[in-house]
């Protein structure tokens, strides 16, 4: 079962496709990883229609270009022998660990009685790419074979400049789950390109990586799972822009989409190992030893933040350290460990210039859908019960618990004052305060804070102005960011900064980088190689960086065993990872 179509509301009414229609109870998602409420719209079928007219269909896309020069074109798809695990090694070579790519998923508590999100998204191969180094661009364009290099202010303006004569044409038909545009990450330090005086790089601590400030790909071609409908979406955006006709576009569009299609449904898939979960994956695995600060050196930090906190120059500061693991275990294989350990909101397996990411964060860092700003604070910790009973005491206590109450208070005070920044007069609302979420190990406080975005603005400027957020910073921000800058001894890099998508029509979705394994790529030599059964495998450093939010009752044993417990309970998935492939 699959259609080949555009959308039908483009064509004149005599040469419409008769799709078949059914009210249906849909969840709406936020853009690209996961839902939260429910509505019921009409949904357009995945139907078994007779093989579709291609000239209806080009007449269809021959007037849908007529309002705009990007246009979707997409074949539904079933998907119940395609998992999204498979569809990603299907476009990405096991061994081609430097190729730009994404898989992002999701994992909701509650979701229909079930803890899987609706949708998955899959891109690889973008046309083009921007990375940022400081205030160095390069933007390389592998369409037109073209690399150009500027030297700019801020980065971020380069994405809104290329976006800007883009005019994309909606989609009904299409999931409500990202669809195609940048996606990348955004490391802390990007904060720089704002506050240029308080926080030059200059300032920053010592950048022993290397790695990119910006990478963003932009995905012409991307693959939507909708987990409910049990469906695929295989979607290819012409861009006319780089066509001399309309006919020209649509034909190449076509076979484009067809070769996207034939490398999921190839008759001779990958091979995935698959391993065995052999662990007590609730548990946290032993303490990390190797990180960029002593515990000494440590502690002796928070003890000069407190400092600053009683003379009245911050609130609270976040401190993080970085640990480092070593493992025989390859990034995707610890990726699908993480799955089972850690499920959250945003699942991400991230091939980026320079480092892999593999994340499951709980925390959006900014999301703007349809002009709508979102900034939801997740402060506050205590772990999960062993029972509903127990869960349901703990969760008091935590509501209960003054300093960490007081702390998410003034959390979301500085989530209202990011998303002000942005928004109309009087649209900032606390739309929830003070909920409790439950995840698989542990549960949070959260807020949502949203506000409408002013019309002389976009997401990029929505997302200039959270980055970071002030659960990874402190509070005031800036201040303590500065204070950050003296106390830590590496730069953050992609930990405490953001990584997700930006669509075509302007929705972006960004997840707060925490609960985030980096997997530098570039070349070590100090790394081993293990050749056990005759399966060559390659030594991978992996960071885990982890913090802690420092007031001024802190105690440095506490903050010191809460940043090895969270990066424990990261490494749980290289313990699987490992126990699952590599020791097998």
């Amino acid at each position: 079962m699959e259609t080949l179509a555009v959308s039908s509301c483009f064509a004149p009414s005599n040469l419409r496709l008769s799709p078949t229609f059914s009210v249906q109870t849909r969840t709406s998602n936020s853009l690209g990883f996961f839902t939260t409420s429910r509505s019921c719209i009409p949904t357009l079928k995945c139907s078994a229609l007779n093989a579709p007219s291609l000239v209806n269909d080009a007449v269809k896309f021959a007037e849908a270009s007529k309002n705009g020069n990007l246009v979707p074109l997409y074949r539904c798809i079933f998907s119940d022998q395609l998992t999204p695990v498979l569809a990603y090694r299907c476009l990405v070579k096991e061994d081609d660990r430097d190729a730009p790519s994404f898989l992002f998923e999701s994992v909701e508590q509650g979701f229909g009685n079930s803890n899987v999100g609706r949708y998955s998204v899959i891109g690889a191969q973008p046309t083009m790419e921007i990375v940022a180094k400081e205030n160095f661009v390069t933007i390389m364009d592998h369409e037109e074979r073209r690399k150009t290099e500027e030297f700019v202010e801020d980065p971020m303006v380069i994405p809104r400049r290329i976006m800007e004569g883009w005019t994309p044409q909606l989609i009904d038909e299409l999931p409500e789950a990202f669809c195609g545009g940048w996606v990348g990450y955004f490391s802390y330090d990007t904060v720089r390109y704002v506050e240029k005086k308080k926080l030059p790089f200059s300032s920053a601590p010592v950048d022993d990586r290397n790695l990119p400030d910006v990478h963003l790909g932009l995905y012409d071609d991307v693959i939507v799972f909708d987990h409910v409908e049990k469906k695929a979406y295989v979607i290819h955006w012409v861009r006319l822009d780089r066509y001399t006709s309309v006919e020209e576009a649509y034909n190449d569009g076509i076979n484009r989409l067809e070769l996207l299609l034939s490398r999921i449904q190839t008759t001779d898939p990958p091979r995935l190992s698959p391993g065995s979960v052999k662990l007590q994956t609730r548990v946290f695995g032993s303490s990390l030893k190797m990180s960029s600060m002593t515990s000494e050196a440590y502690k002796k930090a928070v003890l000069q933040a407190k400092e600053h906190i009683l003379a009245g120059d911050i609130f609270q500061i976040v401190l993080s350290q970085r640990f480092e693991r070593r493992t025989f275990a390859d990034p995707f294989e610890v990726y699908r460990a993480l799955r089972v350990v850690n499920p959250s909101p945003y699942m991400t397996y991230l091939q980026a210039r320079g480092c892999i990411l593999v994340a499951s964060s709980p925390e959006i860092l900014t999301r703007v859908k349809k002009g709508k700003i979102v900034n939801r604070p997740l402060a506050g910790t205590v772990r999960r019960g062993k029972t509903e009973k127990e869960d349901e005491m703990l969760e008091k206590l935590l509501l209960n618990d003054e300093k960490q109450c007081a702390e998410h208070i003034m959390l979301v005070d500085l989530g209202r004052n990011d998303v002000g920044k942005v928004s109309r007069s009087g649209s900032v609302k606390v739309e929830k305060l003070m909920n409790v979420e439950r995840y698989s190990h542990v549960m949070h406080i959260s807020s949502t804070v949203t506000g409408e975005l002013d019309d002389n603005l976009t997401c990029w400027d929505a997302l200039r102005t959270a980055l970071p957020v002030g659960t990874v910073s402190g509070a005031p921000k800036v201040k303590a960011m500065e204070l950050i800058d003296e106390l830590e001894v590496t730069r953050r890099g992609p930990y405490s900064g953001g990584f997700g998508g930006i669509s075509f029509t302007g929705d972006m979705d960004i997840a707060l980088a925490l609960r985030t394994i980096v997997f530098p790529t570039g070349t070590r030599y100090d790394t081993m190689y293990s050749y056990k059964d005759a399966n060559k495998r390659q030594e991978w450093v992996s960071h885990l960086q982890t913090g802690a939010g420092i007031v001024a009752d802190s105690d440095p044993d506490d903050e010191q065993r809460e940043c090895e417990n969270k990066a424990a309970g990261l490494a749980r998935a290289i313990d699987l990872a490992e126990s699952a492939f590599v020791e097998k």
